[in-house]
């Protein structure tokens, strides 16, 4: 296991030299990005530690640690029910120090957002503080928000978005740097920035073109159009849709579902595959296939490796133990 881990410790810069090393013979292509960005984090796991099942109840961040047939699948709520789960300061700071337990956490396996509160995702950012703030404050407070949410996406599990309710400007953000969304066929989704004469401070203008590709991402931006979760899914913008049911948690129990179906797999192996495919969507193919190069090698050695093989041999399911 120590090996396992001292190879993940590596991983990250082999994925840089190996990028620079694809790099070499595309430099004089025209339109070729050569290096892997910066900001791309691979956010590897470090030596892990161990923290409480669950929140207070009364906290604004709930985070539960589900356990039997869900065991390494955590929960995030958001619990602000006054404010329609509106992102204040203090819910920020928490969001961070809870994906900071996460990421450094070897025995969580999926991680799933999802609002504690009927009908609502997130409504974006508290106005109501934010009206209060100085305009210097304004700025660092939009910075927190990117940062943190930057955070979550880098976190190196899988992650998904329950969108059971609206989820406007921040709150689409928040969603957007999950792996994957999905929604509820009633539930609301939008960047409405431009109708306060802003744009998406948080990610939104960059992720959102991403995932449904660039006109049609300024096409919602520049109109502050809000959809609903079918036209959600059929522009791409949620992997799934659901018939809401009467407890309003649909997308929620969907979401569940597909987290089961990462359970059985090679714990090392996910986090390998999020690290190539969001390194390597940043840069051009061949430098992409040097990345999947470096991250493949990082599964060779293991004893999950051996495991699988093994399980297989023997027509049995796997005991992935994550080394």
């Amino acid at each position: 296991m120590a090996a396992a881990l001292g190879g993940l410790g590596l991983l990250h810069g082999r994925v840089r030299l190996a990028a620079a090393a694809a790099a070499t013979s595309s430099l004089s292509r025209p339109g070729r990005r050569a290096l892997v960005p910066a900001g791309a984090a691979a956010a590897l796991p470090s030596a892990g530690r161990s923290y409480g099942s669950e929140a207070k109840e009364e906290e604004e961040l709930r985070v539960r640690y589900l356990d039997e047939e869900h065991k390494g699948i955590v929960v995030l709520g958001l619990n602000r029910s006054h404010a329609k789960n509106a992102l204040n300061k203090n819910l920020l700071k928490m969001m961070s120090k809870a994906v900071d337990a996460l990421k450094s956490d070897k025995k969580v396996r999926t991680v799933i957002f999802r609002s504690e509160v009927p009908g609502i995702f997130c409504a974006g950012a508290d106005l109501k503080e934010r009206a209060k703030m100085h305009s210097s404050e304004v700025s660092s407070f939009v910075s927190k928000a990117r940062a943190t949410i930057n955070e979550m996406a880098n976190l190196p599990v899988p992650t998904i978005a329950a969108i059971d309710g609206t989820a406007l400007g921040g709150g689409l953000e928040l969603a957007l740097a999950c792996d994957i969304r999905v929604a509820a066929s009633s539930a609301k989704m939008g960047l409405v920035e431009t109708k306060l004469a802003i744009i998406p401070g948080a990610g939104g203008t960059q992720r959102l073109p991403r995932t449904i590709g660039v006109s049609l991402a300024k096409e919602l931006i520049f109109s502050a159009r809000v959809v609903d979760g079918e036209e959600a899914k059929s522009i791409g913008l949620i992997s799934h849709v659901v018939e809401q049911n009467e407890a309003g948690d649909a997308a929620y129990r969907r979401a569940l579902a597909l987290a089961r179906e990462f359970l059985p797999q090679g714990p090392l192996a996910m986090r390998v595959a999020k690290l190539a495919i969001n390194q390597g969507m940043e840069v051009d193919l061949i430098t992409g296939l040097a990345i999947e190069e470096a991250c493949y090698a990082q599964t060779i050695p293991t004893k999950d490796r051996i495991e699988g093989l093994l399980a297989f041999k023997e027509k049995r399911p796997p005991r992935y133990k994550g080394e």
